[in-house]
């Protein structure tokens, strides 16, 4: 086995890296994601390409769950499992992004104490009083914007602490991972009604939580939007 995720762990290649929303299934020769992992079972360092396609997305990601320092080991160890699960991938699936966060978030499954422990250390920045930053705006309208953004994250960090951990799995993968209901599904193995049940109660938490509010809901606004 020659492929390492220790190369460029802290700072993968920003130029072939997706973000949310971008299709990464396919590099510029057209390569998708299943053909990549295909030719890596006899050409291993092929799949140093999923890393920098998904690397980035994947820290995001376990970065605001867990915090960063503890996403660097996350994110390495989900691309180490990914390789050694790589013959089982299904190749009709073109995209490996429901899949490595699917891995991801059993791995933070493993670390629910630290997630816990990072939504509580969130929750109570709102309570730290703002620093002095500087720069051209009134100093009341500074601390003014600051008090609220921070209010607003810590409040928000509390109601997660508060949900189940089913429930907050499809929440943060659909919020943060940018999953679409169906790859939620795929990445959480679970059917897509009861990705939607979950999602639905996570939110209505969530509102009731943070006074008819949820910071998160804007994705599924959007879906619903083009929906209707």
């Amino acid at each position: 086995m020659s492929f390492s995720p220790s190369v460029g762990v802290h700072s993968p290649p920003s130029a072939t890296a997706t973000g949310p929303g971008t299709d990464g299934g396919a590099c510029g020769d057209g390569h998708s994601d299943a053909s990549v992992i295909e030719r890596s079972w006899v050409e291993p360092d092929v799949f140093a390409e999923l890393f920098h396609r998904y690397a980035d997305d994947i820290h995001r990601y376990a970065a605001r769950r867990v915090g960063t320092e503890a996403a660097d080991d996350l994110m390495a160890e989900t691309f180490v499992t990914a390789f050694r699960r790589r013959r089982q991938y299904n190749l009709s699936r073109p995209h490996a992004r429901p899949w490595l966060y699917g891995i991801v978030t059993r791995l933070i499954a493993s670390q629910r104490r630290a997630e816990a422990r990072t939504l509580r250390a969130l929750s109570r920045v709102a309570s730290a009083g703002p620093a002095d930053g500087g720069g051209g705006e009134p100093l009341a309208e500074r601390v003014a914007a600051r008090i609220s953004a921070e209010s607003t994250r810590g409040a928000l960090s509390a109601a997660l602490a508060t949900l189940p951990a089913r429930h907050r799995d499809v929440l943060l993968v659909i919020a943060w991972g940018d999953l679409e209901y169906t790859e939620a599904a795929e990445a959480l193995g679970i059917p897509v009604g009861t990705v939607r049940s979950r999602l639905h109660r996570a939110r209505k938490k969530l509102r009731e939580a943070l006074g008819g509010s949820d910071p998160t809901a804007f994705r599924e606004e959007q879906e619903e939007s083009h929906r209707g």
